[in-house]
């Protein structure tokens, strides 16, 4: 692809049964940017890429002999989920998810760790986290919080 949307390091792929459903619930819930759709002259989705701050995510459709599936096929189970950082307006957020017909499976709350965090599941079962940081704590605050040990905090 050309530099004229470069990407951040890594992303994911989250795979659909309906992958143009997905986009527009994506952009209505979460607020979603499409960047880059490619249809192809059947009329299904290629590829495509959604931003969202300095992040983005393709929405994806399967293909055949594709091992890739929506958790809509395998009874709801979830081997992954994607975690987007915000840096205002979590419990808004949430709030607009809600309205577009997620459903929140971890309502929001502060953690030891100093975010404010909450959980929710797309139509198809994909589950989506989204945390915003609401005070700076130190390694030893959070362990002393916690309980747990914890190495690498930077």
């Amino acid at each position: 692809m050309s530099n004229t949307s470069p990407r951040p390091a890594f992303g994911s792929a989250i795979y659909y049964r309906d992958p143009f459903a997905a986009l527009d619930w994506l952009e209505k819930a979460f607020g979603f940017q499409r960047q880059f759709v490619v249809t192809s002259p059947d009329g299904k989705l290629g590829h495509s890429e959604m931003r969202f701050g300095d992040g983005y995510v393709m929405i994806c459709g399967g293909w055949p002999g594709m091992p890739y599936t929506s958790p809509a096929e395998v009874e709801g189970k979830n081997t992954q989920s994607v975690h987007v950082q915000l840096k205002s307006g979590l419990d808004a957020h949430c709030e607009r998810a809600r309205a577009a017909g997620a459903k929140i499976i971890r309502e929001p709350a502060d953690q030891f760790y100093g975010d404010r965090v909450y959980a929710a599941c797309d139509p198809e079962g994909h589950v989506w986290s989204f945390g915003e940081t609401v005070r700076e704590v130190t390694r030893e605050e959070a362990e002393q919080a916690s309980g747990l040990k914890i190495d690498g905090w930077v």
